[in-house]
């Protein structure tokens, strides 16, 4: 008697899992040239990642979407930090979206998602002032603009943050041209150029009113605004992954790896790694759980997000160490993935968001591990 056995589909994570290798050999000229990933985006569109299914959008499957977008993000980071760097705003717009849009808004952004639309995050003002908005009628008038924008120039769908004439803080979903409004960052960062980090320019531009998301303030409204940072972790743990298995290969390849200082150094980092994806796996599914108490929420991935910091900074420290000028080099993957780490991870108030952890954990005691 036969048996037919269905055969599983590859989800997401594996997905992108098997464009790694491709990811990573693209990267250095995107990082060179400071160029948009166009090819590996038109991948993963193909690959279903632009669209992958949001914990937010179906609460009684929370738990697996969040593992499910874990392991993806990891994987892209693992490929190339900057392709994870626009996937992750991108995937953070469509949570806000998911969790403050009216039905219509949500609709639309799904059709825009399935039809491929790139959704971005900008929500740093320069120095000189930020994003202003002004009610004409049933528009909305812009003035000024927002700095630090990754995907400048290619997003077509920007989530803002702009304040009205009371002084109150709204989010908008603006539609975009390529190209437009942009100019770029008079001091380039150092790491990460593949995400085109630029500034984009919204004064004259006028939206209707109903493109405004959610009501004053709900950008900081909690856990939403501090847990999502589990997201740029996971990331940022793939980046981890990807310089273990170089530093490894280069060891191999320079046959110093029987070396028992650099077994040490090497067995080290492997630890970081498996702690940062443990750290990364709890806090998703901490954070997108809608029976934890927000409090909660936001401390554990607080100290998610310190947990992967140092482990990276750690591992680059002692990969930098072991293979001492060589992980130096201009041009070469590990000195490229040192410095987009390096920038990827300096996100604001680490001492706050620790030092706030603690005291909350102290009294309540930390969580148990997911089953």
């Amino acid at each position: 008697m036969n048996v037919l056995t269905a055969r599983r589909l590859p989800d997401e994570a594996e997905r992108v899992a098997d464009l790694v290798p491709w990811m990573q050999q693209l990267a250095a000229k995107g990082d060179a040239e400071a160029a948009f990933p166009k090819a590996e985006f038109e991948a993963l569109r193909q690959a279903g990642i632009v669209a992958i299914p949001l914990p937010k959008e179906a609460p009684y499957w929370a738990g697996a979407r969040a593992d499910l977008l874990a392991r993806t993000l990891a994987q892209l980071g693992r490929g190339n930090l900057s392709v994870g760097r626009l996937v992750e705003a991108h995937i953070n717009a469509r949570h806000l979206i998911a969790r403050f849009g009216t039905p219509m808004q949500r609709t639309q952004a799904m059709a825009d998602v399935q039809a491929g639309e790139l959704f971005a995050l900008w929500v740093t003002d320069p120095p000189d002032g930020g994003l202003r908005m002004t009610r004409r009628g049933d528009r909305l008038l812009l003035e000024g603009g927002k700095m630090f924008c990754s995907g400048a120039g290619f997003s077509t769908r920007a989530l803002v943050t702009a304040r009205d004439q009371s002084g109150n803080a709204l989010m908008l979903v603006v539609t975009l041209n390529a190209g437009e409004r942009v100019r770029p960052l008079e001091a380039p960062l150092q790491g990460m150029r593949g995400a085109v980090t630029g500034a984009v320019d919204f004064s004259g531009c006028s939206i209707a009113a109903d493109c405004g998301l959610g009501t004053p303030d709900d950008y900081l409204m909690e856990p939403d605004f501090s847990a999502g940072a589990w997201r740029g972790s996971a990331v940022a743990s793939g980046g981890l992954r990807s310089l273990v298995d170089l530093a490894a290969e280069i060891l191999r390849t320079q046959e110093r790896v029987d070396d028992p200082h650099q077994q040490a150094r090497l067995g080290s980092t492997m630890i970081a790694c498996e702690t940062s994806r443990l750290w990364v796996c709890h806090a998703a599914c901490l954070a997108e759980d809608a029976h934890t108490e927000p409090a909660t929420a936001v401390a554990y991935t607080g100290l998610a997000r310190i947990a992967v910091e140092s482990a990276c900074l750690d591992a680059m420290r002692l990969m930098q160490r072991s293979l001492g000028l060589g992980a130096f080099r201009q041009g070469t993957p590990i000195e490229r993935i040192c410095r987009d780490l390096t920038t990827y991870l300096r996100q604001p108030a680490p001492d706050e968001m620790l030092t706030e952890a603690a005291a909350h954990f102290a009294v309540r005691g930390l969580p148990d591990a997911p089953r």
